[in-house]
């Protein structure tokens, strides 16, 4: 059966279908000899596929992990310098990359997976899942500046955050722990967020990313998914908003 090259791609184990279209626009892609282009369609079964002139392996079973990935960790396979790379804290063999990346500096739920089809789905902003943090500011805020989170904030770049929960969760000294739940994932947009409201951030611990959450885990602690967590991953975030979940 014909399908699009991305998609053969991001099921290979290539990245997400966004990763695998930039491998084809840069002439990396060859079908049966050919250069391959985006919205180019192929047969894996049958079509010889070649990256970078390497033949396409055959598609890796699906995995799915949720992974604790600890402060001072980098949400990549592979580290460019001498710092620990998720991909390090998951004895599995076979191609694994993170969904939901975390700065270096901030911690909890990573989900490691092959799926690029679900990777797409989780991280594209128009799909909508919502990533939920507990997040540990400096001082205790007022009405003001949660209902400034609450609406959106205009970041350094230009880019206007999308509207956010945002509340105290318990008062932690003279700071608090605040849940925040967003439907974007900008670099550092916590961070920035509170900087630019006067809450200076010292703490992010991801707790959830659409339907699944962190848990019980503990720092670089991990586990595959269930059956049942696997499907609730895939639905529409519209659908899980319907369920409460």
């Amino acid at each position: 059966m014909e399908e699009r090259l991305q998609k053969i791609l991001a099921r290979s184990g290539y990245g997400s279908r966004r990763s695998s279209e930039e491998i084809i626009s840069a002439g990396r892609v060859r079908v049966n000899g050919h250069p391959a282009g985006l919205g180019d369609k192929a047969d894996a079964s049958h079509d010889r596929i070649t990256v970078d002139g390497r033949v396409l392996k055959a598609p890796e079973q699906p995995v799915y992990i949720a992974l604790y990935k600890p402060r001072g960790v980098v949400s990549t396979v592979t580290a460019q310098d001498e710092r620990t790379a998720v991909r390090e804290l998951v004895p599995v063999g076979g191609t694994l990359y993170p969904v939901g990346r975390l700065d270096f500096d901030s911690e909890g739920l990573v989900l490691m997976t092959n799926d690029g089809d679900l990777a797409n789905k989780l991280t594209h902003p128009r799909y909508e899942h919502e990533k939920e943090y507990r997040v540990l500011v400096a001082v205790h805020p007022d009405g003001d500046q949660l209902a400034t989170w609450r609406r959106g904030i205009v970041l350094e770049d230009g880019h206007r955050t999308q509207p956010c929960e945002a509340y105290v969760e318990s008062k932690y000294g003279k700071g608090a722990w605040l849940r925040v739940t967003l439907k974007e994932g900008r670099k550092r947009q916590i961070r920035e967020m509170g900087a630019r409201t006067g809450l200076p951030v010292v703490r992010i611990v991801r707790i959830r990313i659409g339907a699944l959450r962190l848990g019980t885990l503990k720092p670089r602690g991990w586990r595959y998914l269930t059956p049942e967590e696997i499907e609730a991953l895939k639905k529409p975030a519209s659908a899980l908003r319907k369920t409460g979940r």
